[in-house]
This record gives C-alpha cells, structure tokens and sequence, in this order.
C-alpha cells in the first residue's frame, strides 16, 4: 500500500517514521509548501518522495492519506481525498464543525471508505488497562471523571486551548465511557492574551446522574497530566507524567446508609489497599497506523473512526458556544 502525508510540520515527521516501519507500505509521499520541511524530512527519511502541490497526492497512486495541517484545513483536503477514493487519516481535533464532520462520513459511507481520527491516547497501554479495569467492572459503575491537562505552553494560533488540548481527554472519556451517553455541556473560560482562551473548566452531563470535568490551560507553571475515575465500588487515578506506576486503583470510596431523615443519614467511608496494574510500553502511534491499515485490509471501521471524532467535535462546539455564553449550558443532541 503507498501513503501520502499531507502537513510535514510538527506532528508530520511522525507519521512519515510510523507508516514507513509497517511492513505493509511500499512507498510514503510527503507534501508541505515549505521548503524547510520537505528538507527536514529528506535529510531523516531519504526514501519518502516529496511534493509542494497535494493535489498530485489527491491524482496518484497512494491508497490512503493522512492529513496533518491545521485545523481549518481538514474538511477542504479530507472532502477532496474521499471523493477522490483515498482512506484518509486525520488528526485531532477531526473537524472544525460538526457539519463537516458529519458530511465526510456521509462521504466515505456512500464511498465505501475508511476514515480514521488520530485520537493517539486510545492506543497506549495505560488507556488499554484503563478500558480493561472499567470493562471488567473492578470499579463499578462510572460515576465521575476528573481530567486535568496543563502545563506553560505551547500557544496556537489558530484555535483555543480547548480545541488543542481537550480532545486528548474527551476521547479518552469517551472511549471509557462509551455506554454513557453526553446529554449537555457547560464551559468557562478566559483569554489573557489575545482572541482565543488560555485557559478552560469544561463540564460534561452524562445521562444516568454520571459527571465528567476537564481543567485544560497554556499558562500553568506545572505540568500536569492526571486523570481520576470514580467508580462506585473502586476508584483508579491515572497520571501520564509518572514513568513507572501511571495508574493507581484504589479501594476507596463513600457509603451512605439512609434513614427515614435525610439529615441522620450515615455516611461512611472505605479507604482500602491500593495497588498499581501493570501497564505493557507500546508506541501508541505505531499501534494506530497499524490499526488504520488493518481496517482498510479488513474492510472495517478503525477503533478511533469519524464517528468517534464527530462526537469529540460536538463536545469541543458546545464548549465554545458556551463559553461565549458565561458558561450556558448547552444540549447535546
């Protein structure tokens, strides 16, 4: 199978080194209107062919493409490619609307095509065992999910920190939680420096009485990457920054003994062992290209596909929609 890559930026080299390691590619294009970039990557990946123009990519011969440009450009090339008969790969977030999102599946549907959406998270070993843990029902039913991404740094320019930070998160919830169904959103949030928001509190209304919250920001002197399930008979708190034990499953938790009175109700609480799973090392990455190129051969939908990053794209919009409105909150449909 040959693969074009079209954006060779930050997140392009990458994909280039990922699907050039899968046995199953012949041949990677890569496309980039800067001359730096095409020379960046001949120096490190001689074999890859370069181009400036992608639309040679969108007329020739590679079977699937993945799409690494900015935001606002996703829905113009991942269109043009479909309609074209190429699989596409796209990074997060998918789509800048729901819209568009909603239309490149109707695309690829009526194409019998594969869309993939790079949500990386979904492939590592500490995301697998957490999907195990919940699964299994170790933790019981999900009550809530408490997610913090912060650290200094790096601004975009062309979207919020809400679109470039939450949609790590907000996959990684709706992965876990795929049996719950989002019913609204609330968010707040502040920019300090220019048109798009620093920093962000996004709340997540599940049906059932479950809650997820996501503390997202540019402008933290720390770096924090943690997450914390709720369970209602155990509770896990995963944190990325961590090298060894990444997750922790706790035997805590609340039990309320109910009496004819609310306010004589007993509340106790259970504070248990804990214990750290073992978390196998994968490069999530290689593990998706793996993924992306089995769906086409198999001729099924990828474990992250355009549906699960529409449902991300809906999140991110009722978050900014709120956000414009101090924090209203915002039906999901």
């Amino acid at each position: 199978m040959n693969i074009g890559i079209i954006g060779l930026g930050y997140w392009g080299p990458n994909l280039v080194r990922n699907f050039l390691s899968q046995p199953e590619v012949k041949k990677v294009y890569g496309c980039d209107v800067k001359p730096e970039r095409l020379k960046f990557i001949k120096d490190r990946f001689p074999s890859v062919e370069l181009i400036t123009d992608y639309r040679e990519i969108v007329k020739g011969d590679a079977e699937a493409v993945a799409i690494a440009t900015p935001v606002d450009l996703h829905y113009k090339f991942a269109k043009e490619l479909l309609e074209n008969g190429k699989h596409i790969w796209v990074e997060k977030p998918f789509t800048a609307t729901v819209e568009e999102a909603e239309d490149l599946i109707e695309t690829a549907v009526r194409n019998n095509l594969k869309i993939y959406v790079d949500h990386t998270f979904i492939y590592t070993g500490a995301v697998k065992k957490m999907k195990e843990l919940v699964q299994s029902g170790e933790l019981g039913d999900i009550m809530y999910f408490d997610s913090v991404r912060i650290n200094l740094g790096l601004f975009q320019h062309d979207v919020n920190v809400i679109w470039d930070l939450a949609p790590h998160d907000l996959s990684i919830m709706s992965y876990l939680l795929s049996d719950k169904k989002v019913e609204a959103v609330a968010a707040h949030g502040i920019a300090n420096y220019y048109n798009h928001e620093n920093i962000a509190h996004i709340s997540v209304y599940f049906s059932g009485n479950s809650f997820a919250h996501f503390h997202v920001n540019w402008t933290s002197p720390v770096k924090i990457r943690k997450m914390i399930l709720g369970g209602k008979k155990k509770m896990l708190v995963f944190d990325d920054m961590e090298n060894f034990e990444k997750i922790k499953v706790y035997d805590s938790g609340v039990e309320m003994k109910t009496t004819e009175s609310i306010h004589e109700a007993l509340v106790q609480y259970r504070i248990g062992d804990m214990y750290s799973p073992k978390v196998v090392a994968t490069e999530a990455l290689s593990l998706g290209a793996k993924e992306f190129l089995s769906s086409i051969k198999e001729d099924r939908q990828p474990l992250t596909s355009g549906r699960d990053g529409l449902e991300v794209v809906k999140i991110l919009k009722a978050a900014e929609e709120s956000i414009k409105n101090r924090g209203k909150l915002v039906d999901i449909k």
